[in-house]
């Protein structure tokens, strides 16, 4: 009797167990991931990645650990979810500097506006007459393999007076840098200046500068680095480590690239044609290649971003009539493509694309580019519906 019994519970059991694993959640393919360390870093370096990780994730920022006292975000990862773009709530404002009129706000609390601050202050109001323009955060994977093109390699690529009669005159924004960061391998200077390359409008120079003034502008969080309180201007200790400031710059340095997912696919095989047929590839380019970086997993290695990290003139559609460092208010630098894809999954479940956000679909931000793109938007208004599908579903694929 009880052989009989426990067979039954056993036939009963059975569907349970197997409907209970076909519930389970999955684990998600490491091609749908934005993030994850690069292959073939050593054990130092994959500890200290982990030390990055925890810092940019993990650390939130109260009034009592250093925040503030006005600032837009309480942590990295609430601008960056999952590694990812940001979402229109967490946007943030620049603001303050237009070539044409000089004047640059900076008394006023340019370039960046601190919308929050913690109680007993005030948050930054956006003067009157003030240029500015709205933006979204990118994704940061794989921007130790940006951070490792050379000077050579960018200036080789661009063509600001159009010499080859394409249309196209990207170009190296030629800029001021902080005296806190050190020489890149093979680093070009030119009557004081130096070719930067991360921001919007390439206004940053290296992953050091990006993660300080991010610490400093977008949590009110002071360093050794930019020391400088946002509030009130004055000179204070520092509110972080440098070692926590190196480990969050080693982290960004050593995330993976995005991995391309479909390229099998006859569709996306069809656009990936097109997308070079229609011109795309003039600014967006597949493939560049790293110098030496002290990182050996990094270095020397071609990568697969789809820009040419230059400026280049999008046009009035996107001019908002602000900019940075020296570029003009419609110069952006080539947004890179890859994990455009995968865009949804950190802005909850819907496109939010160029600068602002302002693209609801790939097709959306397609027909925004205008000045330099303008011959590729109207090769690609030129296509058949079915090669349009095609075409986005190329970039959706990277």
């Amino acid at each position: 009797m009880k052989a009989k019994n426990l067979f039954v519970i056993s036939l009963i059991c059975i569907p349970i167990l197997f409907s209970c694993e076909a519930l389970a959640p999955q684990e998600p393919e490491e091609y749908e991931l934005l993030d994850g360390p690069v292959e073939n870093l050593n054990q130092a370096e994959s500890i200290r990645f982990i030390e990055g990780d925890k810092a940019f994730n993990d650390q939130i920022f109260t009034k009592e650990t250093g925040l503030g006292p006005i600032f837009t975000g309480t942590s990295c990862v609430s601008c960056h979810a999952g590694d990812g773009k940001g979402h229109p709530f967490v946007s943030f404002t620049r603001f303050g500097q237009d070539l044409p009129g000089i004047k640059n706000f900076l008394d006023q609390g340019a370039p960046q506006l601190q919308n929050r601050a913690i109680p007993g202050y005030e948050p930054e109001t956006l003067p009157s007459g003030a240029p500015h323009a709205e933006l979204l955060a990118p994704i940061v994977t794989g921007l130790g393999f940006l951070d490792a093109v050379s000077d050579e390699d960018l200036l080789a690529m661009a063509d600001p007076d159009d010499l080859d009669g394409d249309g196209i005159s990207g170009r190296v924004h030629w800029n001021d840098r902080p005296d806190y960061v050190k020489d890149r391998p093979g680093t070009i200077s030119k009557n004081g200046k130096y070719i930067t390359r991360f921001g919007k409008k390439a206004n940053v120079y290296d992953l050091l500068h990006q993660t300080a003034d991010a610490y400093n502008q977008d949590i009110g969080i002071n360093s050794y680095y930019e020391p400088y309180d946002t509030y009130s201007g004055d000179k204070v200790q520092p509110e972080i480590d440098r070692k926590t400031i190196n480990d969050v710059v080693f982290y960004l340095k050593t995330l993976k690239a995005p991995i391309p997912r479909n390229q099998d696919n006859p569709e996306v095989v069809a656009g990936k044609a097109l997308f070079e047929n229609t011109q795309c590839t003039a600014c967006h380019k597949p493939t560049l290649r790293t110098s030496y970086s002290p990182i050996t997993a990094i270095s020397y290695q071609e990568f697969h971003p789809y820009t040419d990290m230059l400026l280049h003139d999008m046009g009035p559609e996107l001019d908002d009539g602000y900019t940075e460092g020296y570029a003009l208010s419609s110069e952006w630098r080539t947004a890179p493509l890859w994990g455009i894809g995968l865009s949804k999954d950190s802005q909850g479940g819907e496109y939010y694309l160029m600068h602002d956000g302002r693209a609801r679909s790939i097709e959306d931000a397609i027909l925004l580019h205008g000045g330099e793109a303008e011959n590729a938007k109207n090769k690609y208004q030129n296509l058949s519906q079915q090669e349009k599908s095609q075409l986005i579903k190329f970039i959706e694929s990277l």
